[in-house]
């Protein structure tokens, strides 16, 4: 008859530590294939050096496009009926965020949608 003495601690801690060692295992595995094959050339013809691709340059103070009236009219709106609750800062930077999304609306309702485009998922009930 067992006692409750430390045959079971260890056994438990030993058994723990195997559990955790082969969930480690197997979730690295297919990370240390990925490491592998990251540090092999690759087979064929050696190519040439490419460069990477030029950045887009951001756009300047001079190049940024005059705001929206429509967020400005969001933003006064905002004013009148929050401009107690925000600083300025605030109040400039939910201006700014109305602004994009403002723009990203715009983008959206550009993009003319026919009767037969189906949606990106399938719905399934």
């Amino acid at each position: 008859m067992k006692t409750g003495g430390q045959a079971d601690e260890q056994g438990q801690a030993s058994r723990r530590r195997f559990t955790k060692s082969v969930a480690t295992a197997i979730a690295t595995a297919p990370l240390a294939v990925l490491m592998t094959k990251a540090q092999t050339p690759p087979s064929g013809k050696p190519t040439e050096a490419v460069a990477p691709p030029n950045p887009q340059p951001s756009p300047s103070p001079q190049q940024q496009p005059k705001p929206s009236p429509v967020a400005e009219a969001y933003a006064q709106v905002l004013r009148a009926r929050f401009g107690e609750q925000f600083t300025p800062e605030q109040l400039e930077q939910i201006r700014k965020d109305l602004e994009g999304n403002v723009r990203i609306a715009d983008r959206l309702r550009a993009s003319k949608l026919e009767n037969g485009d189906e949606p990106d998922f399938t719905f399934i009930a």
